[in-house]
């Protein structure tokens, strides 16, 4: 049995510092946006996107890459699925902006824990793949929870399903693009399909006199154009991350965002949560831990079984 030399066991920690900055950097999010206000989430989604493609042209420019956006247009496989998958994103940008900047930043929590089971459900539901036990008693304490949740809300809690259903269709998407993108030309494609719309956003704004990007400060406006960099960086720590670290970590990292984005808004933008609330939070966690152990204990089973395999192999 093969132990990891220090070369490895270097990747493995760089990576794991990756990812936990990348999801630190996303739970941080609700107290920029909330920096950004008087802006409308139309203007941030605007000129996030905008700044974003900037930026990521920058990059594919100092990569020699800037051709693949023309490639990009004569692929019309790779056209639609860029299209639909910045439809799906700024969905889930917009709706996110709305949210933080409404005063729903737990609701928002909310979407980002039930995302990882409304993954597993869609797995189940369109790619014919088979749950264990734990994962099913997971997808079905999840399911309770947002039973009660509803019941508790009053009214189903659409931001956190919308969040939670929009970035689970969007990972489903680039599932099934596969890893034949680097994750600079995959948010470039999915920015310059929105670029005509994050543009329309901003002359409309400007022309009804309703844009703050200019007559609020140059600290405001400095905030709006770092929304660029508050998008693209993190998605770059993520990419690192990938692929240096197992599947695994990055499940069990991706809970960082959430967790920070519910203590934010609750002790720094302090929004209340009735102890009620509370309790469909904690069938959430409960779901998740449940989920999480498993895929730990099976990873650790598939690790061993290989290693015997590569034992009797020698």
């Amino acid at each position: 049995m093969s132990r990891p030399t220090a070369a490895e066991t270097g990747e493995l920690r760089r990576g794991t510092a990756y990812g936990f900055l990348a999801y630190l950097l996303w739970g941080a999010l609700p107290l920029y946006f909330a920096a950004l206000v008087p802006a409308t989430p139309w203007e941030v989604l605007g000129h996030r996107v905008l700044w974003s493609l900037l930026i990521c042209a920058g990059l594919l420019g100092l990569a020699g890459q800037l051709r693949w956006t023309l490639d990009m247009f004569r692929d019309r496989r790779l056209l639609f699925t860029m299209t639909a998958a910045g439809a799906l994103i700024a969905t889930n940008w917009t709706v996110y902006t709305v949210a933080v900047m409404s005063g729903h930043v737990t609701e928002a929590a909310l979407g980002y824990f039930l995302n990882p089971l409304v993954t597993v459900a869609m797995g189940v539901l369109l790619l014919q793949e088979r749950l264990r036990p734990a994962q099913w008693v997971a997808v079905g304490t999840g399911l309770v929870a947002g039973v009660y949740l509803t019941v508790n809300y009053g009214t189903l809690p659409w931001i956190s399903l919308t969040l939670a259903f929009s970035f689970a269709t969007y990972g489903l998407l680039k599932k099934r693009l596969g890893s034949s993108l680097s994750a600079v030309q995959s948010l470039t494609g999915e920015t310059v399909v929105m670029a005509p719309l994050a543009i329309g956003l901003v002359i409309w704004l400007a022309v009804t006199g309703q844009q703050t990007f200019t007559g609020q400060g140059g600290g405001h406006t400095t905030l709006l154009v770092l929304t660029g960099v508050v998008t693209a960086v993190p998605l770059l720590l993520f990419a690192a991350a990938a692929h240096r670290v197992p599947l695994v970590t990055i499940g069990l990292l991706q809970f960082t965002a959430p967790v920070l984005q519910l203590l934010g808004g609750v002790l720094v933008l302090g929004e209340v949560m009735p102890a009620s609330r509370w309790v469909g939070f904690g069938l959430v966690w409960v779901a998740l831990i449940i989920l999480s152990v498993d895929s730990v204990v099976s990873s650790g089973r598939s690790r061993r079984l290989a290693r015997a395999a590569e034992g009797a192999a020698v």
